[in-house]
């Protein structure tokens, strides 16, 4: 049988299908999976608790290198192992065809994770060891052989049908496999999830090599389609297209939503209780989101994550979450599950998360500039969004002045957080403009008296000492201010954006890594460097001028992916090592939209720095002829 050690969380890639996703680690093994969503219960959960379930294809033999890449412009991973005695190639996909990942009503019944191994010289054993634990590990579910080359398992609701090419035995917990290959040789095995209601999706009639073989040759062609229509022009080319197929890869097909990772627990710190539940769809991304879609050219993509935000908002503002699942229940009782011991010994393993209950301000500013954007870029605002619209500016003409839990929600006292005043006085500017377009009804002096005065608060309790600080009463460095020139409040260049980049750089830093914050937030532990948050200081430093500056602390933030050129929430900034759950896709968003400003700095295509300007509303504008078509 195999042996196991416990993959770090940098050492896995993903492969997913457009309505889940799964991890595969260095070592061959499968160690997290969730079938048929991303927050439906792991089917293989070894990421956080040994006997969780896992799926591991590795060579008998002990191996000295291991070497990883995504086949070109997808996201099906090849994995190849050098032993002493040859070399094993293991390719590993989510079949997307049979879902028709492009079509909003294709909810699946049917999600598999299917893999290809071959022996690419010499003569190697491909072991297998496949063992599916249903409902985070809680479910041990009943294992019968149909034939040689099939096997069923069934627990509760959900039933998994495991099928290869070559034999496979069980022992009635495990599926186990030993194929003696020698070069050219290969072998096919295929775990498939459907409700236990269901029949075996392939009923074992016909060639089940040559099935398999056309359902991995229509992903490669699907994902090698969807990237061939991106319009992205400019440096780090690479980076850009990776990271555009890892957030196609997390958004839920049927509904357009992006979900901020694909995991749940992945410790913020290693030992620490910081383990969070992000398989959730928050409002605050929704700029970014749209934005890093504008700009890769997936308008289609873009237009499907706005009606999801249309669905999610229906509604009366007030009722307004922070977050929402992907098809956009409001419901995320958080959970803690006690019988795994989490990634590491990182405890407790959490499921739903009780942020959502929260007050977080910066919704309403996230959600009027995403409307404001999308009508600048020529999207037509329906009657039903203006309405919805106005009536978000006008809460936040009430609320605006209220304490709230902050963009880090932080499980302690509400703050006036200098970050959520930014986005109400956002808030409130977008829907002047809108009104100023004709694009908005509303009482437009309001708005504007009330912007005028969260600016007003802004330039005094927000930067008492000339930079601006975490919270009025908290005289903190905070790496969300640093949004201060983002948002188009003041110019990039301004002396306050220029102190407030030089405090970040001084108490926030070490190197390359930019903490959040340092003050306490009502959670015990440490935790590891935010990767957004040094793109966050990229941004800043690009729209300022700081042009050598920013090219190099580009240049070791892209080289912080792991090999398969993934991020993580997190980095421990003394090894490198990777934290928080994986992939991110705040971090990968940031890693389009600043590869484009360095692009369009270097080209002379930024708006001057001495000038107020929303940092998304520029790149939207260098792309607006392709955002118009």
């Amino acid at each position: 049988m195999v042996s196991y050690a416990m993959n770090r969380i940098g050492d896995y890639g993903i492969i997913g299908d457009c309505h889940s996703l799964a991890l595969v680690g260095r070592d061959g093994s499968i160690d997290w999976v969730c079938f048929p969503r991303f927050d439906s219960p792991s089917v293989f959960g070894r990421a956080l608790g040994t006997d969780a379930g896992h799926f591991k294809l590795a060579p008998a033999q002990a191996f000295h290198t291991v070497r990883r890449t995504y086949l070109p412009s997808t996201n099906v991973l090849a994995t190849t192992f050098v032993t002493a005695e040859g070399d094993l190639e293991i390719t590993d996909c989510m079949p997307v065809a049979p879902f028709d990942a492009e079509r909003p009503t294709a909810v699946s019944n049917h999600s598999s994770v299917l893999r290809r191994v071959r022996c690419m010289g010499g003569r190697v054993t491909a072991e297998v060891d496949l063992c599916p634990r249903f409902e985070y590990g809680i479910v041990q579910p009943r294992v019968t052989s149909s034939s040689s080359l099939a096997v069923a398992v069934v627990g509760g609701p959900d039933a998994m049908w495991v099928r290869a090419s070559r034999p496979l035995t069980t022992d009635g917990t495990h599926i186990m496999a030993s194929w003696p290959l020698t070069v050219g040789d290969e072998a096919w095995i295929e775990a498939e999830w459907t409700p236990a209601t269901g029949q075996s999706p392939h009923g074992g009639a016909g060639d089940q090599r040559l099935d398999m073989a056309r359902r991995l040759e229509d992903t490669v062609a699907f994902w090698e389609a969807w990237l061939a229509r991106c319009s992205y022009v400019g440096d780090h080319e690479r980076s850009v297209h990776r990271s555009a197929l890892v957030l196609k890869a997390l958004t839920y097909a049927p509904t357009g939503a992006v979900v901020a990772a694909g995991t749940t627990s992945l410790p913020e710190w290693l030992g620490g209780q910081r383990n969070w539940d992000y398989r959730f769809t928050w409002i605050r991304d929704a700029t970014l989101t749209l934005a890093s879609l504008a700009l890769l050219g997936y308008l289609g993509e873009a237009a499907a994550f706005k009606g999801w935000l249309e669905r999610t908002g229906a509604g009366r503002p007030e009722d307004l979450q922070i977050m929402y699942r992907v098809t956009g229940e409001r419901l995320l009782p958080e959970i803690e599950l006690l019988h795994l011991e989490g990634h590491r010994a990182s405890a407790p393993v959490r499921i739903g998360n009780g942020a959502a209950g929260q007050v977080q301000l910066d919704s309403l500013g996230q959600l009027l500039d995403a409307g404001y954007l999308f009508g600048r870029a020529g999207g037509e605002l329906t009657v039903d969004n203006a309405s919805f619209l106005r009536r978000v500016a006008d809460l936040t003409v009430l609320a605006w002045q209220r304490p709230d839990q902050g963009i880090w929600e932080i499980r302690d006292e509400p703050r006036h957080f200098v970050h959520s005043k930014l986005n109400c006085w956002m808030a409130l500017d977008r829907a002047v403009r809108l009104a100023e377009d004709g694009k908005l009804d509303g009482d437009v002096d309001v708005w504007r008296r009330e912007r005028d005065a969260v600016a007003s608060w802004l330039r005094s309790e927000g930067s008492p000492n000339g930079w601006y600080i975490q919270a009025a009463g908290h005289p903190l460095a905070d790496a969300a201010v640093l949004l201060v020139p983002a948002s188009g409040f003041l110019p990039p260049a301004h002396p306050s954006v220029l102190a407030t980049i030089d405090v970040v750089q001084r108490d926030l830093s070490d190197g390359v890594h930019v903490h959040r914050y340092r003050s306490p937030d009502g959670l015990p532990g440490e935790e590891g460097a935010f990767l957004l948050c040094s793109f966050w200081l990229l941004d800043a430093l690009i729209h300022a001028g700081r042009l050598d500056e920013a090219e190099v602390l580009l240049d070791r933030l892209l080289s912080l992916s792991n090999d398969v050129g993934l991020y993580a929430e997190m980095v421990d900034p003394a090894t490198g090592e990777h934290l928080g759950n994986i992939p991110q896709a705040f971090t990968h968003m940031a890693v389009v939209t600043s590869c484009s400003a360095m692009s369009a700095a270097r080209r002379g295509q930024l708006p001057p720095a001495d000038t107020a300007f929303s940092f998304i509303e520029a790149a939207l504008d260098r792309r607006m002829p392709a955002f118009e078509s």
